[in-house]
């Protein structure tokens, strides 16, 4: 018989497909066969041939299981898709039926079968499958993942708790994420507090950790839709700084931090040629990972030819510079196939803040 577990979240960015990838990992030690589900694709992308949910396409490349990369996305959000739905031209009931047949076909593969949501627990109703609909349709106990603190946290359960118990999912978890190191113990105790008469368990998962947040070059590269340049091995070397070039070329360099991400205005020829020169020094290759170089301003010949001989990986957008540093500001990475050091990462410390034993025995 298969365990499931469906992974549900207070709303974005608290950290499902982390929780995910770590169940993953822990899973496996102890667990032969070991799969992967995200029934409601609202991000999708192509991958061999098929449209399916960027993270199910993720965790078929990571964990080689690309044969069954079909089951693990059945229902994508494309464009147009939820105008069918309403208009007609998509059943009503066919949601339902791919969700419930492909975690059919899914349970016979695997023993434990890791079942990520979308979002908050009503993202999915405007085809009639929210993540709290699907994981009482697939009988699955669910771990709901919120983000660190108190009181928000409470709030958050409290509103998608609701929608949980309408439609008679059964919430076994509170696993709070992204936690205040410091303040880890005090908060984790004051949830149990908080949660002690509800039946749910509360545990904690990883303190805050920057590095997954942070975006590696070739996100950058992806988000902005351009190329990445120079060094092609550098490519998923992670920015844990996006840092505006407006100072004085050597205020700049004085100032830059573990892994930073250099936004020059493309005019800055002195500037240009002086981080493309650090990039052979490997006590300044730690603190700069990378350069992009905005504006309209075509780089000067020779400028342009020192940066390419040093092979320092860059980014060339014609925005101005203030417009892509606030882009960039704003945006939060997501873990992908190609994000090795993070899901690296994630791997190695997952066991020191996960206790598996304790959902897999609620199981």
């Amino acid at each position: 018989m298969c365990k499931k577990v469906f992974i549900g979240a207070t709303g974005q960015h608290c950290g499902k497909t982390t929780i995910s990838l770590s169940l993953m990992h822990l899973a496996k030690k102890k667990y032969e066969r070991v799969g992967f589900m995200k029934p409601i694709g609202p991000k999708w992308i192509e991958f061999n041939g098929l449209y399916v949910d960027k993270d199910a396409a993720m965790f078929a490349s990571v964990f080689g299981m690309e044969q069954d990369v079909a089951l693990m996305s059945p229902m994508t959000l494309t464009p147009g898709t939820t105008r069918r739905f309403l208009d007609g031209e998509i059943s009503s009931s066919m949601p339902r039926e791919s969700i419930m047949s492909a975690c059919a076909e899914l349970e016979k593969k695997y023993d434990f079968l890791i079942i990520e949501g979308a979002g908050h627990g009503g993202v999915g109703s405007v085809v009639g499958m929210n993540n709290a609909r699907i994981a009482s349709l697939l009988g699955a106990p669910v771990l709901l993942v919120t983000g660190g603190g108190i009181g928000n946290v409470i709030d958050a359960v409290e509103l998608n708790i609701a929608l949980y118990q309408r439609e008679q999912a059964d919430v076994r978890f509170v696993i709070a994420n992204k936690l205040d190191k410091e303040k880890r113990d005090k908060s984790l105790g004051y949830l149990q507090k908080a949660f002690a008469d509800s039946g749910m368990q509360v545990l904690g998962a990883f303190d805050y950790l920057p590095v997954l947040a942070d975006p590696t070059l070739l996100h950058v590269s992806k988000l902005i839709g351009l190329p990445l340049k120079g060094e092609e091995g550098d490519q998923n070397r992670i920015c844990h700084t996006i840092q505006l070039g407006a100072a004085s070329s050597q205020r700049v360099i004085d100032h830059l931090e573990d892994s930073t991400l250099l936004i020059v205005t493309s005019s800055r020829d002195e500037l240009l040629v002086t981080a493309s020169s650090l990039h052979h020094m490997p006590e300044f290759r730690k603190l700069l990972a990378g350069l992009i170089i905005a504006g309209h301003v075509p780089v000067a010949d020779i400028t342009q030819r020192i940066i390419d001989d040093s092979n320092i990986p860059y980014i060339r957008i014609e925005e101005t510079s203030s417009e892509i540093f606030y882009q960039l500001r704003e945006h939060v990475s997501k873990i992908g196939p190609e994000d090795t050091e993070k899901i690296e990462l994630i791997n190695s410390i997952t066991e020191r803040y996960i206790d598996f034993d304790a959902i897999d025995a609620s199981l």
